[in-house]
């Protein structure tokens, strides 16, 4: 009979516990480590700045991907100045020659970013300024003919890259779109197009560039 009882007490003691659903963990020794704090799209960074996290979505300053190039080393120009444009004509493509499958990858990078505007054979005609059928698209500036326009054949890469990565007239930057080594490497593809509608011209051209080249330095802008 005593040990029915007991039975009986720790039945009831194990029928009242679970019925008493704990909601709080109590204490917890490293909050940041119980609680994740994972950023997720369209994160609005306000909730970390609330709680008085230091975070911006951009990497370290002066830090480089693995695998990555290093970054252009040039900022971008204050608004109304123009040194640091014209400063950007003496980097040279830090690339060496592409091969086929690189090249192949240069070309598709091109056609997803910069088609569009500047056409497929790089002459101005993208569906955002003509039409398949010849009519005009929604885009009223005509885009550079990177082909035949002889300010942008001539225009030495490094140049280009800044054009690329900070935006220039009506175009914006692509620098959250393409990363440095991808944005050479569509620079790369539109110099080796140049050269061959030019005959060879923006080819010779290249040696100049790479002369007077400076030696790269790792700037602070994290992204580019």
């Amino acid at each position: 009979m005593k040990k029915l009882s007991i039975i009986v007490v720790l039945v009831a003691l194990v029928a009242w516990s679970c019925n008493d659903v704990r909601r709080s963990p109590g204490r917890v020794y490293m909050p940041d480590m119980a609680y994740s704090r994972a950023v997720e799209t369209y994160t609005d960074l306000d909730t970390f700045r609330a709680q008085s996290i230091n975070y911006n979505a951009k990497p370290v300053p002066g830090t480089v991907k693995r695998g990555e190039l290093l970054p252009f080393p040039i900022a971008q120009d204050k608004q109304g100045e123009l040194v640091n444009y014209e400063l950007s004509k003496t980097i040279a493509n830090p690339l060496p020659t592409m091969s086929a499958a690189q090249s192949k990858e240069a070309e598709r990078l091109y056609l997803v970013n910069c088609g569009i505007c500047h056409g497929a054979k790089l002459d101005g005609q993208g569906v955002l300024h003509k039409r398949s059928d010849g009519s005009d698209g929604p885009y009223g500036a005509a885009p550079a003919n990177l082909v035949k326009g002889a300010a942008f054949v001539a225009m030495p890469a490094g140049q280009m890259f800044y054009s690329v990565t900070y935006g220039k007239g009506q175009m914006g930057s692509y620098a959250s779109q393409l990363s440095t080594t991808q944005r050479w490497m569509v620079i790369q593809y539109i110099k080796a197009k140049q050269a061959e509608a030019n005959g060879g011209e923006a080819a010779a051209a290249a040696p100049a560039d790479s002369a007077k080249a400076t030696k790269p330095a790792v700037d602070t802008a994290a992204k580019k």
